[in-house]
Formats: C-alpha cells, sequence, structure tokens
C-alpha cells in the first residue's frame, strides 16, 4: 500500500521553469514520505516552459535551433521532436522574458524567430506541431514569422517590408501563398494562453500592448492598423474571432493563414499528458505558480489543474512565490478543493535572492506541507 501524489506545477516566473518546480515539488514530497509514489506532470498554459513540460511528458527528444529573439538579435531556442509530432513555444524565442525591461520595443518587434523555429521542425520531419502561444514581446499579428516561413509583405511598389507595427502602414499586399506551401501537409495545433480577438477593446494591442511597452496613442493606431491588415489579408471576419489576439496576434496568422486548430493551453496539455486518467489514481494534487494572484484562476494553467482535480474528488494544495488573492479569490479556491495555499517566498529576503533559492524554498514548503498533512490529516491509500 502506498500514496500517490501528483505534482503538476506551472513555472515559477525568473526562477523555475514547470519541468524545474515539478523535480523540486518531488524531492519535498519524498523528503516526508520516501515510499510515496510521485508522479510529476509539469504543465503550462501555452506560454513559458510549455514546449519543455510537453517534451517532458512524451519523452521527446529535444532538438536547439540558432534564431533571433523579438529584436532580431541571435538567440539559441529549439522544439521537441517525437516520431513526427512536434513542440514549440514562442516564449523560448521571442519572449518577453528575453528582453530587459530598458530595451524592450514593442513597435520595432517581431516574431520571425518563432518561424524559424517552426521552419527548423518542419525540416526534421514533424507533420503534427503543437505550438504554445503567451508571454510574447511583439504585437506584429505573426507577420514576422509568416515572413521567416516565406510570406511577403510590400509596400505600393512591390517593395518588401519590415513585418514590424512601426511598419504597418507601409503594407499594402501580403503574399502568403509561400508559407502556406511551406507548410503543406502540417496539421498545426495552438495552445494560447488568452481568448482575446485580434483587435478592438479587448484585442491584443489594447490589452496587452502597455505590458510590452505600449502606449496610446499608439495602441489605437496600432490596433487600426492590424484592423486593416486583416483586411488586406481577406480575413476581417477573424478578427473578431476569440484567441485571435493571443501573443500579439501571432495566433491569428496561425490559425487564420495556415489553418492551425485554436485550442486553450492548459486544457490541451491536460488531454495531452492524460492529466484527467493520472488524477484519477492520485491521492493528493500539488501545484503551484511564481505569483497567485486572482487572474490565476481565470483560464490559467493552475485553476485548470485544480479544477480536474476537484472533479476527479482529489484533495489539492497550492504553492506560490507571492500570493495575492482577496477573499473572493481564496473562496473560489476553496470551492475547488484547494485545502491549502503556500507561499514559500520569505518576506524578509531579498526578492533576487528569493528568486534564486526558489527551488530551495519550494522544496523545504512541500515538505513540510506533506508532513503536516500525512501525519494531521491522514490520507487515504490505494494500492501502489
Amino acid at each position: 500500500m502506498s500514496t500517490r501524489i501528483v505534482v503538476a506545477p506551472d513555472s515559477f516566473k525568473e526562477s523555475m521553469t514547470a519541468v524545474q518546480a515539478s523535480r523540486a515539488m518531488a524531492a519535498g514530497v519524498r523528503d516526508s514520505l520516501p515510499m510515496c509514489l510521485v508522479d510529476q506532470v509539469p504543465v503550462s498554459d501555452g506560454g513559458e516552459g510549455f514546449a519543455e513540460a510537453v517534451s517532458a511528458a512524451w519523452g521527446a527528444l529535444w532538438r536547439a535551433v540558432a534564431t533571433v529573439d523579438a529584436l532580431g538579435r541571435p538567440r539559441t531556442a529549439g522544439f521537441g521532436l517525437d516520431g513526427d509530432r512536434a513542440v514549440i513555444d514562442l516564449a523560448s524565442s521571442v519572449g518577453l522574458e528575453h528582453i530587459v525591461p530598458d530595451e524592450r520595443d514593442v513597435m520595432h518587434s517581431s516574431t520571425i524567430g518563432l518561424g524559424h523555429v517552426i521552419a527548423a521542425s518542419v525540416d526534421a520531419g514533424a507533420r503534427s506541431l503543437l505550438i504554445g502561444l503567451g508571454g510574447s514581446a511583439s504585437n506584429d499579428m505573426g507577420l514576422g514569422m509568416l515572413v521567416a516561413l516565406g510570406a511577403r509583405c510590400l509596400d505600393e511598389q512591390g517593395h518588401k517590408v519590415e513585418p514590424v507595427p512601426a511598419e504597418f502602414s507601409r503594407i499594402r499586399r501580403i503574399e502568403v501563398e509561400p508559407a502556406r506551401r511551406r507548410l503543406e501537409g502540417v496539421r498545426i495545433t495552438v495552445a494560447g494562453d488568452v481568448t482575446n480577438p485580434l483587435t478592438g477593446p479587448h484585442g491584443a494591442a489594447a490589452v496587452f500592448g502597455p505590458q510590452k511597452g505600449l502606449t496610446e496613442p499608439a495602441i489605437t493606431w496600432v490596433d487600426g492598423e492590424m484592423t486593416r491588415l486583416a483586411g488586406v489579408l481577406g480575413l476581417s471576419h477573424w478578427a473578431s474571432c476569440p484567441g485571435t489576439g493571443a501573443a500579439g496576434g501571432t495566433a491569428f496568422a496561425l490559425a487564420a493563414v495556415l489553418g492551425a486548430e485554436l485550442a486553450i493551453g492548459i486544457d490541451h496539455l491536460a488531454r495531452v499528458v492524460g492529466l484527467r486518467e493520472r488524477l484519477e489514481s492520485a491521492d493528493l494534487l500539488l501545484t503551484g505558480e511564481g505569483s497567485l494572484d486572482a487572474q490565476s484562476l481565470d483560464g490559467k494553467a493552475v485553476s485548470g489543474v485544480l479544477r480536474l482535480a476537484c472533479e476527479c474528488s482529489v484533495p489539492s494544495m497550492v504553492f506560490a512565490g507571492r500570493v495575492k488573492m482577496g477573499a473572493k479569490a481564496q473562496q473560489r479556491l476553496a470551492d475547488l478543493r484547494a485545502q491549502e495555499i503556500i507561499q514559500i517566498s520569505d518576506p524578509s529576503e531579498p526578492l533576487g535572492t528569493s528568486l534564486q533559492r526558489g527551488p530551495y524554498h519550494l522544496r523545504r514548503a512541500v515538505a513540510d506541507v506533506v508532513r503536516r498533512f500525512s501525519t494531521g490529516c491522514p490520507l487515504k491509500t490505494r494500492s501502489g
């Protein structure tokens, strides 16, 4: 007879990837319950760590790719390859995390780097792509990605135009057929972390532009140009579709131009890794993320994992670097059978030090909680 615990954390931003967090959690469980069966299921809602989490679940081979960041500077990203299927996340190539705050320039940022990674995966034999979107530094509606795959943005004279917001007004024609031919026969599924449309008051520029450095009146101007360019492509009807605003409109290009299927990140990942089935045989779920707040409950990874655990009648505990939740949010967590919310950081410790020591803090917190839970409230055991 042995206890089975599922550890399914998201990333702890600037401290641990989802995979690193799951390892720290598993170590903490074993510190207190050495004979416990620990099932590690690192999760992500489509952003940072998505490809790494899925690769771990698939047992995929990681392929490094020389590409560029959102500002066109060289960097190394990669993808997980398992047979003829590949998993990619935008964040590893053109994510906001790779650009320090004072260098962020959304008007001159693009998704060209993501296009290079996609091309490399297809060249490696992939015919089914799972692409995670989230954490982007750009708002180029995916034009950079399309250009890297062979598309061309042209002005009135037929000259090439750089696929960045600062040059949007010069674009009069977009030739996408070369990109479509490049991916002919390739099935694409997009795991996004938002449900916003491409344009409008809830669109990519209006909602996510400010966190990338976009301000008024540029927000309104960029939104208007994206509306116009959707028309140039003959795809205006896609601009209001839920989810197309993910990653600065990259989801729009993938779905409307390349025929990708849009899926909410954590729900799709849960199916890919068989999370429900793994929870059905579990006694306890441990999950968490870097900062736990009300937004964490709105379609993000942690809320999706907690929802599945609740449906499987599995009690859960949530760990976070920082906890900023009001009474309503805490009640929503309680409704999802979250028995305890644990802040792992030491308030007296400098933020930089706390982030660096994240794995240590998480392991220690998990060990302490599992010890208390197992002795004070004995877990129901199952046959191992």
